[in-house]
């Protein structure tokens, strides 16, 4: 190639000079590690997105083994991804101290044993900040994170865990003097809905849970089939049985419906932006897509919701960056009757695995499913500093909604939704 002096001039291999015109060294190509169960599918997918995006794979660190080990080390330049500890029995039995893996109970040592860890991992440079995860993984401290940032969360009375809630008695009394009649008591630290009942009442003695809680021989199973209680004395031995390791309440907000079936959303925020959403219907309070959950047509919902569609993601953004030192979180976003307002119910450290979901358009990661936008936005990051540690701390910034409709959302909703 001829340089402005009409001399030719070295070139590297990618194309890059120095200033004496000698071929600058290839820069060494990003690393990248994962903390997971290695037979996991999100272990899958996240490697098979690193190696299509051209880099080595990998490297796997099994969560069997930091917790054998009590930690890892990971070299200064390795970007370290944090995945779920779930669906792996040895694993789960060690963080939730149970013989059975199907229990519901043991939320609370599952927390500080997951934390401690997490925290037991020295070295690299995180796509997942330890702060952020233990905020995530307590229902109470996010919740007051997301309210005081002006998010649209469901009004809850243990916002931020100042008040305990000791047990069915407490959940009664908390829903009266609060004037609540239907509410979600979700276990402090739960996931996959596991644990959290749909309570409704209408006066003295007539009660009903919606759950996937199975109560048998006085111990609580996860259950792939949801199932209504309506005995006060059933859902009473569930909460009670819950209460120890942390319960939280939230007012239950009429969601909107598509045809016919109760619908909320997850949406992929990634780097900032949202990327990824898939609409979860229901003919039950519980829409998670493996309790019988279907995905709803997008398109209808971006229809029902018309010009309020870039208000929903905008808050989801908002949502996302109450965390803004952890690169993916997935946030459930429960829209009102009508689809005009929208609430966040949960944002979700591990909320991506969406097989097969492509990214919305305008969003940058057309074409890519949740794994490779990850990947896309690491290589963004990370590809232009000289060590990855000396890249900005956050990643990326919601977008902003010029318009008056969208200030609504900057409130937390109240009870008239």
């Amino acid at each position: 190639m001829t340089g402005r002096n009409g001399r030719s001039t070295p070139v590297g291999p990618d194309g890059a000079r120095d200033v004496a015109g000698a071929a600058a060294p290839r820069p060494a190509p990003l690393r990248l590690a994962v903390v997971g169960n290695p037979d996991n599918r999100r272990v899958a997918l996240f490697t098979a997105a690193v190696r299509d995006a051209g880099l080595p794979a990998p490297r796997v660190v099994a969560w069997r083994d930091v917790l054998r080990d009590g930690g890892a080390s990971f070299a200064s330049d390795e970007i370290v991804r944090i995945d779920s500890a779930g669906e792996d029995e040895e694993v789960e039995r060690a963080l939730r101290g149970v013989s059975d893996p199907t229990r519901v109970e043991g939320g609370a040592r599952w927390y500080r044993r997951f934390l401690t860890a997490v925290r037991s991992l020295d070295g690299g440079v995180r796509l997942d900040d330890p702060d952020d995860v233990a905020v995530l993984f307590d229902k109470r401290r996010c919740h007051r994170v997301l309210a005081a940032a002006g998010v649209a969360v469901p009004p809850s009375p243990t916002s931020g865990g100042a008040v305990r809630v000791r047990g069915w008695d407490d959940v009664r009394a908390l829903m009266a003097e609060h004037g609540m009649p239907r509410v979600f008591v979700k276990p402090a630290h739960g996931s996959s809905a596991s644990g959290v009942l749909a309570l409704e009442t209408a006066g003295p003695g007539r009660v009903r849970a919606t759950t996937s809680v199975e109560l048998a021989d006085g111990a609580l199973h996860n259950s792939l089939r949801v199932r209504r209680y309506t005995r006060e004395s059933d859902i009473a031995a569930i909460v009670d049985a819950l209460a120890p390791d942390g319960l939280h309440i939230e007012r239950w907000l009429p969601k909107a419906s598509l045809h016919g079936r109760a619908a909320d959303l997850r949406v992929v925020v990634v780097a900032g932006r949202a990327t990824h959403a898939v609409v979860r219907t229901s003919r039950t309070p519980l829409t998670n897509l493996h309790l019988g959950g279907l995905r709803g047509e997008l398109s209808t919902a971006q229809a029902a919701a018309g010009a309020s569609w870039a208000h929903a993601l905008e808050l989801c953004e908002r949502a996302a960056a109450c965390f803004p030192r952890t690169l993916c979180v997935g946030v459930d976003l429960l829209p009102s009757v009508g689809w005009r307002r929208f609430a966040v119910g949960e944002v979700n450290a591990f909320g991506d695995l969406l097989p097969r979901l492509t990214g919305l358009p305008g969003s940058g990661a057309e074409g890519q499913d949740t794994y490779a936008a990850q990947v896309a936005a690491v290589l963004r990051h990370f590809g232009d500093v000289e060590h990855p540690a000396s890249a900005p701390a956050a990643f990326g910034t919601p977008r902003q909604v010029n318009s008056a409709a969208a200030h609504p959302l900057a409130r937390t909703l109240d009870a008239r939704i």
